[in-house]
């Protein structure tokens, strides 16, 4: 084989980076021993669209994370992904200061205003756009990458294959995106329906459906599903049921019986792209869920763990069946979709 060959052979393979969620110390612990590259995670505070009670981090939890992440060759990314209110900027740049000065390898940030700050105080820190940035074509990445700095942009879950190739083709930075959780048919960074039901949103307090606002009773042996004042759902005897969030509700539109008029409660899962969308240059993959227990995010993380380091050997992703069928019984609602990778609800 030639040099040039070789060399070809090498990028052909390059490994990508596997990010883990963590919402808890215990399941930051439990992600790294399970082969993750890297964990995100978020503080106790609004600065995070997943602050819910009984998650997250302190300062000292974090520097504590760190620690043990860098022992281990793993990295920590820190979410500061929601939108600060006016005048109301002191805890989101406390945030910044706080990961910058214990060590993380990145914080993730959505808000115009913090990814300035963190530029010009923190150049040296790494900056990833959020999700809940919701830049979905070139021009607007270019624009995070030449004013912010941006080295990754972290995608929305609305691309195609098709589109992933093709925008990777011509941005600057690097890529993450989703491969494997909950699935919004959303566009992040603009959902409201939350805050219409219970003054609490995703992207300004970090809560989607609160629990405190969740309520559940039966009626007429149907288990109803409340969010505030209203009804989201009903289900039957045998019937699987996801998280209560408002787009993931069942609802009755015109003359039609009640259906899942946004999407239903499946869960993200394109174990069998990840050949495709490593070849197409994708840097990181990111699995959702820092709401789940460490169990999970240890399940979760291991089958990939073994399913990337196949496709990196060349090897075929049928002949690791165990794997794909263990993440098939972790999908919410006990169903999994492709997403808009097939166009499905596109």
């Amino acid at each position: 084989m030639s040099s040039a060959t070789t060399a070809e052979a090498r990028v052909a393979i390059k490994p990508v980076e596997m990010v883990a969620p963590a919402g808890t110390p215990a399941a930051l612990v439990a992600a790294i021993d399970a082969g993750a590259d890297t964990v995100y995670c978020g503080f106790r505070d609004a600065t995070n669209a997943r602050n819910y009670p009984g998650l997250n981090f302190s300062p000292e939890d974090l520097k504590e994370g760190i620690a043990y992440a860098r022992a281990r060759g793993s990295n920590v990314n820190v979410a500061i992904n929601t939108y600060a209110s006016a005048g109301n900027t002191k805890l989101w740049h406390q945030a910044i200061d706080t990961a910058a000065a214990l060590g993380a390898n990145a914080v993730i940030l959505a808000d115009i205003g913090m990814l300035d700050y963190a530029a010009r105080t923190h150049p040296k820190l790494r900056r990833h756009l959020s999700v809940q940035g919701g830049a979905s074509e070139a021009a607007a990445i270019e624009f995070y990458y030449e004013f912010f700095g941006v080295s990754r942009v972290i995608l929305p879950r609305m691309f195609t294959l098709a589109e992933i190739v093709d925008l990777k083709a011509r941005v600057p930075v690097e890529i993450e995106c989703f491969i494997f959780g909950s699935l919004s048919p959303m566009t992040e960074g603009r959902c409201s329906l939350s805050a219409y039901a219970t003054g609490r949103s995703p992207n300004l307090c970090g809560v989607c459906s609160p629990a405190e606002f969740v309520r559940y009773e039966t009626v007429n042996g149907q288990l109803v599903c409340r969010l505030g004042d209203f009804v989201t759902n009903s289900f039957g005897t045998h019937e699987s049921a996801g998280y209560p969030t408002l787009c993931k509700g069942r609802y009755i539109a015109g003359d039609a019986d009640p259906a899942y008029v946004f999407e239903e409660p499946e869960c993200l899962n394109v174990a069998e792209y990840i050949g495709d969308l490593r070849r197409a240059g994708i840097s990181a993959f990111k699995i959702e869920g820092r709401q789940r227990g460490r169990f999970y995010v240890a399940e979760v993380v291991s089958c990939f763990r073994k399913l990337l380091d196949a496709d990196a050997a060349g090897q075929p992703l049928a002949m690791h069946a165990d794997a794909l069928e263990r993440l098939r019984r972790l999908a919410e609602g006990g169903e999994e979709t492709r997403g808009a990778y097939r166009k499905g609800w596109r």
